[in-house]
């Protein structure tokens, strides 16, 4: 399939018109706001991961860069596996009271265990 035919996002596959061009939508990261304002929520989670439990880290506000170099300071810090996935931090295993305590020690004040 060449790149006139390919799918974009929207869905369109094909147009008859010759000067039809898809237009992308850029989105718009944010800066990475202060730990004091950032409002992030842990929990557990087992949905879709055949029984496993994981701990999620949501509501993180910023670069994705950012997002990145903290879930990889927690897998660190808790000692286990994990991934960053739209900006939303897995780390395996129920780890939210490790998770709670680095994040409390980094200056996240508003976290909400759940």
């Amino acid at each position: 399939m060449n790149k006139k035919n390919k799918a974009d996002k929207n869905g369109f596959v094909f147009s008859t018109n010759p000067q039809f061009n898809f237009e992308e939508e850029v989105a718009e990261e944010q800066n990475t706001l202060t730990p004091e304002q950032q409002k992030l929520k842990l929990r557990i989670d087992t949905k879709q991961r055949a029984g496993k439990v994981v701990t999620l880290v949501e509501n993180f506000v910023g670069l994705k860069a950012d997002a990145e170099i903290l879930g990889k300071e927690l897998k660190n810090y808790c000692g286990t596996g994990g991934s960053v996935k739209n900006f939303e931090i897995l780390i395996q295993g129920d780890q939210r009271d490790k998770v709670l305590q680095f994040l409390l020690k980094k200056g996240y004040k508003q976290t909400k265990k759940i």
